[in-house]
């Protein structure tokens, strides 16, 4: 029997249009998802949008539209973002929908027939923001979670005992540790619980847009009570409930791992399995919010770098459940490391030597042990960090081997045992090409989960028979590619992005989406400061760069110089050039022979340790890491300038 799982986003509230902090969450749940799938679940995803209260009653006079107006357009735009987004919602729950009302009248039944609760009156400080009752607060106090004014309200209303579930609540969290997670936020909850509860209004006469209690009066369900109980809604008739996962970020703890299971405890009914709550999404450094006007969104980044690009910086950028610093510079640095010249760069030169080298066709071979090793642990690792959430360690992991297959394809040099006509030669060659095309077979299923799309175009160029979606990530090993099989053609997956510009890009589209968003609302549109200007160069200044392709005729060390390598290098001149170059740390004077690199030619000639250095050869330099060649995916006659 196909094992059942039901993970859920938070029910967004319609204040307001989405942005990056929803996308962040959405993306996250859809990466859980696809996980869970390629292990063999029957998994889906819920989502939707929270649309009663006294705030939204608030935009949507404000925005010059009734509420159901308003909400039903920016509901719109969330089903729309995560479309564009390219997310798998399974499920899109509004709780303006008339069967959500039913299911709430229901939790409220039968809490009320249980005992849990009764009528009273209330005056106290209110929170609109939060919808947030403050106990303990004075007129004018400010709320403790947004810090805004609180204002004075007076109403009858219906009261939960949530009192009485302190004891309940604890046993809850001692007999399941990992009913909340991250540990930091469970310790959070265990102490605001330990200090005792008080009981909770669930209902409001104050307002009018919201579900009426099926009770005398003219009360309607505070939010709270009306938005946790969309995760039944979602599945009801559907035999999925209660959820394995709610997903939430840290600033709704409390509703969900104290309200809410205590309200389903009231009522006689199953409780969701973990509720795990993510860390806040930083803009360089500080909390993104519509007062600072730091908000990011996700489209601009979409149609600059990719919707891939994004999801993956964000899951491996961030340890998923603490908070993390965005930015448009540490995005870009990102993609070009990691996707550009770390995944991107190993699909085109394994599948661009398999077409020259074996006319496209996969060699026949067990590939290299040493690399099987490691490509199975990896497989474990990866596993073991996603289901725990650990997206970042996993795809760590997973860099790892992609890191160790560039160094075995530079420490085999295939574009030289190609040149060797001997047997042996041939089979170390077939070794290598088979051991990077499965190195990348493998990190394309692993991969899948948080980059769908991108996976997707190089396990269609390696020209694998079995959809990529459907691959069972619990049976994935080492020699499941095909001898003989041939690959597809081939073509770029994650083009480099120059920084400069496409940063001022991002920056220039999200002005533009601000604006669409602040008219969608009714709203004034924000002041923008302009962009720093970009470090741009002109054509004419690119032009005076001569970069020209050479081949390295000799090499040698530098004596009393561990990082310096002495070369002669010939880019089609009479003479061949000297050139020195820092590489001695990543590349052996063996490896340098007869490679082909680019470099700098009308560099002015300098002395390094007595030596001319006619020229610069262009290497990638990551931080932290060795220098990276450039290199050529195909074959490129000596002197061909770049341009």
């Amino acid at each position: 029997m196909t094992k059942k799982f039901y993970l859920t986003t938070p029910i967004y509230y319609v204040n307001a249009a989405p942005h990056i902090g929803h996308a962040y969450t959405t993306i996250a749940a859809d990466t859980i998802r696809r996980f869970k799938r390629m292990r063999g679940y029957d998994a889906i995803l819920a989502t939707g949008t929270d649309e009663h209260g006294q705030k939204v009653e608030r935009a949507a006079k404000a925005a010059g539209k009734t509420p159901q107006e308003f909400t039903g357009l920016i509901a719109d735009e969330f089903r729309k973002q995560w479309e564009s987004l390219g997310l798998a919602i399974d499920r899109f729950k509004r709780t303006s929908s008339p069967d959500h009302h039913e299911v709430v009248k229901d939790l409220f039944r039968r809490c009320l027939a249980n005992g849990y609760i009764e009528k009273g009156s209330y005056t106290g400080q209110y929170c609109v923001f939060d919808e947030l009752y403050v106990s303990d607060a004075n007129p004018g106090d400010p709320c403790p979670d947004c810090g805004r004014p609180t204002e004075t309200v007076t109403e009858e209303n219906y009261f939960f005992k949530l009192s009485a579930f302190r004891d309940r609540l604890l046993d809850l969290y001692a007999k399941q540790p990992d009913f909340i997670r991250p540990e930091t936020r469970r310790n959070e909850v265990l102490a605001f619980v330990e200090r005792g509860l008080s009981d909770l209004s669930i209902s409001r006469t104050s307002i009018k847009w919201g579900i009426p209690v099926p009770a005398e009066g003219n009360h309607v369900f505070y939010v709270w009570f009306d938005a946790l109980s969309t995760y039944m809604t979602a599945v009801a008739g559907e035999d999925r409930w209660p959820a394995d996962l709610h997903l939430i970020g840290k600033e709704i703890l409390r509703f969900h791992a104290v309200y809410w299971p205590a309200f389903l405890m009231a009522a006689g009914l199953p409780l969701p399995r973990q509720v795990f709550a993510h860390g806040w999404l930083l803009f360089e450094q500080d909390k993104m919010s519509k007062s600072k006007g730091n908000i990011v969104r996700a489209t601009p980044i979409q149609q600059v770098a990719g919707t891939d690009c994004l999801r993956y910086f964000l899951l491996r950028e961030i340890v998923f459940g603490q908070d993390g610093n965005f930015s448009y510079d540490a995005l870009v640095s990102r993609y070009n490391s990691d996707l550009a010249n770390g995944l991107g760069n190993l699909a085109s030169r394994t599948l661009t030597m398999i077409r020259q080298y074996r006319g496209s066709t996969v060699p026949e071979s067990q590939g290299n042990p040493a690399i099987a090793a490691q490509a199975a642990q990896t497989i474990r690792s990866v596993l073991q960090s996603f289901d725990a959430w650990d997206f970042s360690r996993g795809l760590e992991s997973l860099w790892a081997l992609l890191g160790a297959a560039d160094k075995y394809i530079v420490e085999q040099a295939p574009w030289a045992l190609a040149a060797k006509p001997g047997q042996e030669s041939q089979a170390r060659l077939d070794e290598t090409l088979y051991t990077a095309a499965e190195v990348l077979r493998i990190a394309c299923a692993l991969v899948a989960p948080v980059m769908p799309a991108a996976a997707a175009k190089i396990w269609g160029q390696l020209a694998m028979a079995v959809p990529l979606e459907s691959v069972p990530l619990d049976d994935l090993g080492w020699g499941q590619l095909p001898g003989g099989q041939k690959t597809g053609p081939v073509a770029p997956v994650f083009p480099r992005l120059d920084p400069a510009p496409s940063i001022a890009r991002m920056r220039a589209l999200e002005e533009q989406e601000t604006a669409r968003q602040a008219a969608l609302l009714g709203l004034p549109s924000p002041k923008t400061e302009s962009a720093p200007p970009a470090n741009v160069i002109t054509i004419d200044d690119f032009s005076k760069v001569d970069m020209r392709v050479g081949l390295v005729l000799k090499a040698e060390r530098v004596k009393g110089a561990d990082k310096l390598l002495h070369m002669q290098i010939d880019i089609g001149e009479p003479e061949p050039r000297s050139i020195v170059a820092g590489i001695a740390e990543a590349y052996t004077p063996e490896e340098m022979v007869n490679r082909k690199v680019a470099i700098v030619a009308n560099l002015q000639a300098r002395k390094l340790r007595g030596l001319v250095s006619d020229g610069m050869i262009l290497a990638a330099s990551p931080e932290g890491a060795k220098p990276v060649l450039v290199s050529f995916a195909s074959d490129v006659p000596v002197g061909t300038r770049l341009r």
